[in-house]
């Protein structure tokens, strides 16, 4: 087991707050094409990678865009995960950019208008 010296090992679950279920579940199945996170046959969210994206309507949260914290998702070529995104008429909030830490960096809204970021190293 790899893990730090406090214990804490990776980000496992992110609760987003949707406002209507049906889309959302369409918009993370269908449109960004996510593996469904099952436990005990019951749907739990949507896998990306090994952390599961959950949604919660009936929450506290409120879907938006300006998110705290600020997830952001690695991707392997942003400027093509834009152009996949874009074709597929999901909103960019913020088109693809370099940022000094050599990453290139965008953002996009999903179908609830939570704000997600997307990175990759530029080169």
């Amino acid at each position: 087991m790899n893990t730090t010296s406090h214990g804490l090992r990776a980000v496992k679950v992110i609760a987003i707050a949707v406002n209507d279920m049906a889309r959302a579940n369409h918009f993370y199945s269908e449109v960004l094409a996510l593996k469904p996170a099952m436990d005990k046959g019951e749907l739990r969210g949507y896998r990306l990678g090994e952390l599961v994206l959950m949604l919660k309507d009936e929450w506290y949260g409120t879907p938006t865009s300006e998110p705290n914290p600020r997830i952001t998702i690695e991707c392997d070529h942003a400027p093509d995960t834009e152009a996949y995104l874009r074709a597929r008429e999901v909103t960019i909030a913020d088109p693809v950019t370099t940022v000094e830490e050599g990453y290139l960096v965008g953002s996009f809204l999903d179908s609830e208008g939570n704000k997600f970021w997307f990175c990759s190293v530029n080169g």
